[in-house]
């Protein structure tokens, strides 16, 4: 295991202090610094739209200020790290939002929006007819999950997140393989409704323990195992889809894991971060200020992944 300078960790909190948004600054602090969760709402509260939604570019690379269920799964991420109480006026507000915005025939919140295409954005971010299909329950699994957990059993939100989770549950339990960032909505439902197994298992057509079997399945086989060919752009390595060492699919990949982490301090910055491995081809000015965003995202992410396995100290 080969550990990084501390030098590099305390310039990359230089840089997070310096250049990252408020919000990362404070989820670095909660995580590392032993910061308030109150710190990180105060600063995620400022996406977070009247009608409970959450826009304004809190997902870089669409800059849409309405409320969207992309970036209000965004801020859903953060309150699930730092532990946010379902109490939270934040969550009551963001739970309204979801429930108002479902569509119940489906069980699917539209990834994109068709006000996307009015502010900058990525290319992927762009809305066209039919759009929907390229996302799936990208991220309604995890939207539904969010549901059942910050709700009270039995409430009407929570009978919302079921029925997506049922229907989400059919859809990948038939598939053969699955785009990264869909899985990675799927290990978050495994892991976030853990608790509910029971509610689960009696609700849902195939128990959480085949579900849980499937996603580590189409894991496995989305991952690039080729290390030859890492650095050549947008690939799925295995630590897009492991949080920490005890994870089932570490003893799986072996060890890919460690030259994935050993690429990550391979790849790191003088100034302790990473560079992003995609670019939006239009909006340049913009583009710039979210590759910004990004890094410092990035190395909020990766430092927290990094101190699970031992590398951070």
């Amino acid at each position: 295991m080969s550990k990084f300078p501390k030098r590099q960790f305390e310039s990359a909190k230089e840089f997070i202090n310096s250049k990252a948004r408020e919000l990362e600054r404070s989820r670095f602090e909660f995580l590392f610094e032993n910061g308030s969760k109150e710190n990180v709402l105060r600063h995620l509260i400022t996406y977070q739209n009247e009608d409970g939604g959450f826009g304004h570019g809190i997902e870089p690379d669409f800059w849409l200020p309405h409320s969207s269920p992309m970036a209000t799964w965004a801020a859903g991420q953060i309150l699930m790290e730092i532990g946010a109480d379902k109490n939270e006026p934040m969550i009551r507000s963001m739970i309204s939002y979801l429930v108002n915005t479902i569509d119940i025939e489906t069980g699917m919140w539209d990834s994109v929006l068709p006000e996307n295409n009015e502010f900058p954005h990525a290319p992927w971010w762009h809305w066209h007819e039919g759009v929907q299909e390229n996302w799936m329950f990208n991220p309604s699994v995890e939207l539904a999950a969010f549901l059942v957990h910050w709700s009270t059993e039995q409430s009407n939100a929570a009978e919302i997140g079921w029925n997506t989770i049922a229907k989400a549950v059919n859809h990948i339990m038939n598939k053969s393989e699955m785009d990264k960032h869909e899985i990675n909505n799927y290990q978050q439902l495994i892991k976030i409704i853990k608790p509910h197994e029971s509610i689960f298992d009696n609700k849902i057509q195939y128990p959480l323990k085949s579900v849980s079997e499937q996603i580590l399945m189409l894991a496995e086989k989305c991952v690039d195992k080729d290390i030859s060919t890492w650095s050549e752009g947008y690939k799925p390595l295995p630590l897009d889809f492991i949080d920490n060492p005890y994870h089932p699919l570490c003893e799986t990949f072996g060890s890919l894991i460690e030259e994935n982490l050993n690429m990550y301090i391979k790849q790191m910055s003088d100034e302790g971060i990473w560079d992003i491995s995609w670019s939006w081809g239009s909006y340049p000015e913009e583009f710039e200020i979210a590759r910004r965003y990004w890094k410092g995202i990035i190395a909020v992410n990766r430092y927290k992944q990094l101190k699970a396995f031992g590398y951070v100290v």
